[in-house]
């Protein structure tokens, strides 16, 4: 074990670092927003331009990678990440935080690429395992500790955002001195929407409106803390606690999605989501424990129903079409956090800060309702044809590289172009 993480330390410690910038601007970015009077629809569209271009970016960044290498893109897309950062402090007006969310958003998906596609370069059957938990340690303990930098500065000073690109600026450090070779071409995303969706309706479907709500928690979710009066402590406590009931349910959720019809525990889980949602509807609570013990159980299927997506589509799939699948529904998870924020804003512009959880009890039920239709619509996979449910990380996979990490990807070769973009 202790040679596995030894031979990919220098990866995961740029991991670490760049999550820690991660957390920080999650955080900081809206309330910042927020801070300076602009309208909750002008944040919504900062969040999808984001949003727009991460995705985009998956597509992008193999394309810089074949001409340039490794490790050249990813100091130049640690440099404007760090760039972008330092701009949001020096102009403060919506359309230019939009274009300056495109840059972020671009560069930080093409970060995650090189650094998850060093990482396949390292595994086995032996130490997949090892190395997927290794990366996925640091990044959410990276992403934990970056919300805590919050209380440590003024949102309305351009402080934190300097922290923010200090730390972009030193993830490219350990990766830039390596002596490593270099991985071979980044895995480009494939897509057949049509064959995707006849092939399982409601994993597409479902990735779709997971994507919807994690759009909503991304940009909105900061701000619901913040209207309800949490301290940026509390809001940093809030934002890890859905975090952590994310991990710790996705275990029992996926044993149990492993024993009956996977639709039904996706059903499970969309009302589990509305029915949270409703109660803080209800309840209103002001008292901090009452509100992190809401979004902690929020937490719960907040990011599990991607992976029971991700494990219900696997299950229909061919072999060998586990990259194919698993990245196409990562695009269509991408389209739906671009959405997202703008259900948000409009629903907490109108209705003030309950409209986040309304935005959240629609989403959830939709999600929950379809699965349900869905399962009365075709027979469960028999349970001996059903692959193993694989816990994901509390953010959801972040770019074809990282789905490789799954042992299923073994089915296909490493580093295979496999660009196909149907609609």
């Amino acid at each position: 074990m202790r040679g596995s993480l030894r031979s990919v330390g220098v990866l995961l410690l740029s991991t670490f670092i760049m999550m820690l910038a991660v957390g920080l601007q999650g955080v900081l970015i809206p309330l910042r927003a927020a801070a300076e009077g602009w309208s909750r629809t002008e944040i919504a569209w900062i969040g999808t331009s984001y949003a727009l271009a991460f995705t985009a970016g998956c597509i992008i960044t193999p394309i810089l990678v074949k001409r340039v290498g490794h490790i050249r893109v990813f100091a130049a897309l640690q440099a404007l990440l760090g760039v972008s950062m330092l701009l949001h402090a020096l102009i403060l007006d919506p359309l230019a935080w939009c274009v300056f969310r495109v840059i972020g958003g671009l560069a930080l998906s093409g970060a995650y690429m090189i650094i998850e596609s060093w990482l396949n370069e390292r595994v086995d059957n032996a130490n997949r395992g090892t190395i997927f938990a290794g990366y996925m340690i640091a990044s959410m303990s990276g992403v934990g500790a970056g919300q805590f930098i919050l209380p440590l500065g003024h949102v309305g000073t351009p402080v934190l955002f300097m922290i923010s690109a200090v730390f972009y600026s030193m993830a490219m450090l350990p990766i830039a001195f390596t002596t490593a070779q270099s991985p071979q071409p980044l895995t480009r995303m494939s897509l057949d929407l049509k064959a995707l969706y006849f092939k399982s309706p409601a994993a597409l479907v479902g990735s779709f409106l997971a994507g919807v709500i994690f759009g909503n928690w991304n940009y909105f979710g900061p701000l619901y803390g913040q209207a309800v009066g949490l301290s940026s402590t509390g809001i940093a406590i809030m934002m890890t606690a859905a975090m952590v009931g994310g991990m710790i349910f996705q275990v029992p959720f996926g044993k149990l999605s492993d024993r009956i019809d996977r639709r039904y525990v996706m059903a499970l889980a969309g009302m589990i989501g509305a029915a949270v949602s409703l109660t803080m509807i209800m309840t209103s609570p002001v008292r901090s424990v009452a509100v992190i013990a809401g979004v902690f159980a929020l937490g719960s299927v907040l990011f599990t129903i991607y992976a029971l997506n991700v494990a219900h589509a696997n299950d229909k799939a061919d072999t060998g079409e586990f990259l194919q699948v698993s990245g196409g529904l990562l695009i269509v998870y991408g389209i739906g956090t671009m959405i997202g924020p703008q259900l948000g804003g409009r629903l907490m512009d109108a209705t003030g800060p309950s409209g986040f959880f309304i935005a959240m009890a629609i989403i959830y039920g939709l999600y929950g309702l379809h699965a349900l239709w869905r399962s009365w619509q075709a027979p469960a996979v028999d349970p001996d044809q059903r692959s193993d449910f694989q816990v994901l990380p509390a953010t959801p996979v972040q770019t074809p590289e990282s789905v490789a990490l799954d042992g299923r990807a073994d089915e296909e070769p490493k580093g295979e172009d496999v660009t196909q973009l149907h609609t």
